[in-house]
């Protein structure tokens, strides 16, 4: 009797026993019609035809070890739809890794660009604060960057206080133009 003419259960019992006539006709008859069912869960030919090229190379390099407790065409589209989902499983951690490492990514350069532009700003301003005249920038220092008060600057100098608070505003109305306004409140919100 010709192989194309044998049952699925005969093919079967032939491929285990290492046919490969059997394993031809096996994959002449539901090629086609397992391509077509890949196709329409996968909605990708390329996919599809590599799910089904798989599942072949498997049935032909594991055939001794398998068994077929329905019938084989039970088995094969119960294993393409497993690659099936086992492939979409792979495609959605794959793509949730791109997602993450993405983002990753993004907020690693957005912080480092953050950091870039604040070394710049803050090498900006201590240009401008050394050109200030000795006196205001010593007193403007204090109260910047060492966070004293008018009172104690007042104290540690031995000058009034209403002379510590004319040198910080007019070392602030020196400072504004030049830095613009967001360095300008950074430093004006640290003497708050």
């Amino acid at each position: 009797m010709p192989y194309n003419q044998l049952s699925d259960e005969e093919l079967a019992d032939l491929l285990k026993e290492g046919d490969r006539d059997a394993y031809t006709v096996i994959f002449d008859r539901f090629y086609g019609l397992l391509f077509i069912h890949a196709c329409k869960l996968l909605r990708n030919e390329d996919e599809a035809k590599d799910v089904v090229q798989e599942l072949f190379e498997v049935l032909w390099t594991r055939r001794e070890g398998l068994s077929f407790e329905h019938s084989l065409s039970a088995y094969l589209y119960a294993s393409i739809r497993n690659r099936i989902i086992n492939r979409i499983s792979h495609h959605e951690v794959e793509h949730k890794y791109i997602n993450s490492l993405r983002g990753f990514i993004d907020r690693d350069t957005y912080f480092a660009d953050y950091r870039v532009r604040e070394h710049e700003m803050k090498k900006m301003i201590e240009e401008e604060i050394s050109a200030l005249p000795s006196k205001m920038r010593e007193i403007f220092e204090l109260s910047r960057r060492d966070y004293l008060s008018h009172k104690e600057i007042a104290e540690k100098l031995q000058i009034s206080e209403h002379t510590v608070r004319t040198h910080v505003k007019k070392a602030l109305r020196i400072l504004k133009p030049k830095l613009g306004i967001i360095a300008y409140l950074f430093l004006y919100s640290n003497s708050l």
